[in-house]
């Protein structure tokens, strides 16, 4: 922690803060008339400056530094700070000079500033009324040995007191009391010495009545309670009773004095910074920390006993109001989306607490019936109600605002015991609402959880995999379909794992294609496919092979990638037109500007564009014409269709299999009148093998010819037909 009076090194607040000297300034000319104190302006300003420095650092530390603080508040009261208009006018400055450091670290230096001041004027207080216990028990004293031969002096102390004081009788009967105790509680002289003082002990606190009879009998002599008092306007006052017991020469008990410190300033001082600890300072809802206090306290009960669910809820779009419409009405619009909240769950016991940003959370802690369908059906109904209040139109002065949010659902078993693993849960849930189309409710599925935790450890393995050699390249067969000779290989990649699994591209591609990884493992799986062709060329003289590599839309989107198949081509002596490049229909459809340019610009260089899984999206068939293409690959549902078709072409078991039949015959038409060759992909048996010759289609692969190999396997399939003959 920083030593106190000491700036953290390195560290700035997030906003410029003023200097010590100008919170010294502004610090004076807020509590200079509330309090006397004997220096000159210029004494004055260097103290505070210096108490000031102390303040900047405390509330700059991380945590705050709550002892320093407290000792600024100790400082105030032995400099004479001690009218409580002082605390309330410094809080006040202070809290508007240290704001840029952050919400909660003003509250928590300002409060822990509050609790020094009131202690050390607490023990102030304590000191004094010591000193009027003494001066009373003597003057008591004196009055029943020497009949009150110093009444006047005795009198003077009693009645200008600054703190209320009162003598009572042993039974509870008040004889004396000064001007300040009337004050305090708003009773003329008279009224107090006609009433008993049972009545303002609380009734219900047996330890004080327990305590009080032992000082009527003299075995306690000194009694202290904080409590609040009603006042005879109607308002509330808390105070600081402190009762001594005065006893007679012999020893015997004789009087109480009761000395009562009015708190009231200090106790709202303190309620009020409270409140802004717990409470979102823009909606007024709680904050996380109440939240987090209330939803640990829900789980600390038995399941058994209690049923307890988390709404975590995130307005949709929220960004683009902030950026179109300015922050000031995002606020207003996350004000209005918080009362709105409160008004619809709250009057049903719901806490409603404002997490941050745009997200709020609704804890829901109900006694448990023992059916869960129950709990959970209650659970989806608050989320209902949640999203359909969100959902009505709000108006923010002229302007109406329509807004949706995504929430996510969980019970306390969702992902673990604690209040940690829970949210983690929620938030995970959340995402799934927004990634399924927003606007909607998820409920926390521990399937789909633990899937996405496997595709979060692959991407995180992925890197290490990529640099240590765990992946390879399988190759398919290309087959011309006229006498099933192999004209080319289509590269697929593997992750061979050190414990002997293999995983599959559906694993990890889409893995690879979220985390950006997609870019480094395409390119290594295009230069160890030409290296490897290259070889099988060397190896074998005279064979006419083409490689087939897919290439993934970020690829396409990713700056130098020409350049990146230019220097691969050239490191591994691979011909440009002998390597094809495949790309989904929709990626490839979807492909403008720059990465078109770089499509072109390979199309230039000699290199093969296909488009992969074609049939599969939408395509415009009139803009097709105009892309870089050379090869349509034809998805596997135009091959396998909805029942069988005879070889002649015939209707098979189903007659709409000759609707497919035309299809696929209109699309190799479509694509040859283009200059395009043709690829059928997931070709599985004789029969498709038999239409597809018919229909002209060029080449196939798929498990009739074989299925992917390695590549010491494939030129094992060079010397003849692949596949059955």
């Amino acid at each position: 922690m920083t030593a106190p009076g000491q700036l953290p090194s390195g560290q700035l607040p997030s906003a410029q803060l003023p200097s010590a000297q100008q919170v010294a300034v502004t610090w004076l000319e807020a509590v200079q008339h509330s309090s006397f104190v004997p220096m000159t302006r210029s004494e004055l300003v260097d103290h505070l400056a210096g108490q000031a420095q102390v303040l900047l650092a405390a509330a700059l530390a991380d945590p705050a530094d709550h002892e320093s603080a407290q000792g600024v508040g100790r400082w105030m009261v032995d400099t004479h700070f001690t009218n409580p208009e002082s605390l309330h006018e410094s809080v006040t400055a202070l809290g508007a000079l240290l704001a840029p450091a952050g919400a909660a670290p003003v509250a928590a230096v300002l409060g822990a500033l509050s609790a020094g001041y009131a202690r050390a004027l607490q023990e102030l207080t304590r000191t004094e009324q010591e000193r009027v216990s003494l001066a009373a028990y003597t003057a008591l004293v004196a009055a029943e040995e020497a009949r009150w031969t110093s009444e006047a002096r005795f009198g003077a102390v009693f009645a200008d007191a600054a703190i209320g004081i009162a003598l009572v009788t042993g039974d509870g009967q008040i004889v004396e009391v000064n001007r300040a105790l009337c004050d305090i509680f708003g009773l003329s002289h008279e009224e107090f010495t006609r009433k008993n003082v049972m009545p303002y002990i609380p009734a219900d606190d047996e330890e004080f009545w327990s305590q009080l009879r032992q000082m009527q009998a003299g075995t306690l002599d000194h009694l202290r309670i904080e409590r609040p008092y009603r006042r005879v306007d109607g308002t509330t006052i808390w105070a600081d009773l402190v009762l001594s017991l005065v006893r007679t020469q012999d020893g015997e008990p004789r009087y109480i004095v009761a000395m009562v410190g009015d708190l009231t300033s200090r106790h709202r001082l303190e309620t009020s910074l409270r409140h802004q600890a717990q409470h979102d300072p823009l909606t007024g809802l709680p904050n996380r920390t109440v939240f987090f206090e209330r939803l640990d306290a829900a789980l600390a009960t038995p399941a058994s006993a209690r049923s307890v669910g988390v709404c975590y809820l995130d307005l949709d779009g929220f960004k683009a109001v902030n950026d179109t419409l300015g922050h000031g009405v995002g606020d207003e619009l996350l004000q209005a989306v918080a009362r709105r909240l409160t008004a619809e769950l709250r009057r049903a016991g719901h806490l409603v607490a404002r997490m941050g940003g745009d997200e709020f959370v609704v804890l829901v802690d109900r006694a448990s019936n023992g059916d869960p369908d129950t709990a959970r059906e209650e659970l989806r109904g608050v989320a209902q109600r949640a999203l359909e209040a969100v959902r009505r139109p709000i108006m923010l002065g002229t302007r109406r605002i329509v807004v949706s949010a995504s929430v996510g659902v969980v019970e306390r078993d969702d992902g673990g015991a604690g209040s940690a693993e829970l949210m983690k849960a929620a938030d995970t849930t959340l995402y799934w609402a927004k990634n399924d189309g927003r606007n909607r409710v998820a409920f926390f599925d521990a399937d789909r959880h633990r899937a996405a935790v496997a595709r979060f450890e692959l991407s995180a393995r992925m890197p290490d995999a990529l640099e240590g050699g765990e992946f390879v390249v399988d190759y398919q067969p290309l087959v011309r379909l006229t006498d099933q000779q192999l004209v080319g290989v289509e590269a697929l990649v593997r992750w061979q794992q050190p414990g002997g699994e293999r995983l599959g591209p559906d694993r990890f591609i889409p893995v690879a294609e979220e985390t950006g990884l997609i870019v480094p493992l395409g390119r290594w799986v295009l230069e160890e496919a030409c290296r490897q062709a290259a070889r099988w060329r060397a190896d074998h003289p005279g064979t006419d092979l083409f490689v087939s590599v897919n290439l993934a839309a970020r690829q396409v989107r990713e700056p130098g990638i020409v350049e990146d198949v230019a220097r691969i081509l050239a490191d591994t002596g691979w011909p440009a037109h002998a390597l094809q490049l495949e790309l989904t229909e929709t990626d490839l459809m979807g492909t403008t500007g720059e990465p078109l340019d770089a499509l072109r610009a390979l199309a230039e260089m000699g290199v093969r564009i296909a488009i992969d899984d074609f049939g599969t999206g939408y395509s415009n068939l009139a803009y097709l014409r105009a892309l870089p293409v050379h090869a349509l690959k034809l998805a596997g549902p135009f091959m396998t269709g909805r029942g069988s078709v005879s070889a002649d072409g015939g209707d098979g078991a189903e007659g709409t299999d000759e609707v497919d039949h035309e299809v696929l015959a209109l699309l190799i038409e479509l694509a040859h009148t283009l200059g395009l060759s043709v690829t059928a992909e997931v070709v599985e048996t004789a029969v498709q093998l038999e239409r597809l010759r018919k229909l002209g289609c060029d080449t196939g692969q798929g498990w009739y010819f074989a299925p992917a190999v390695a590549a010491g396997a494939v030129p094992g399939l060079l010397r003849g037909p692949v596949g059955p003959p």
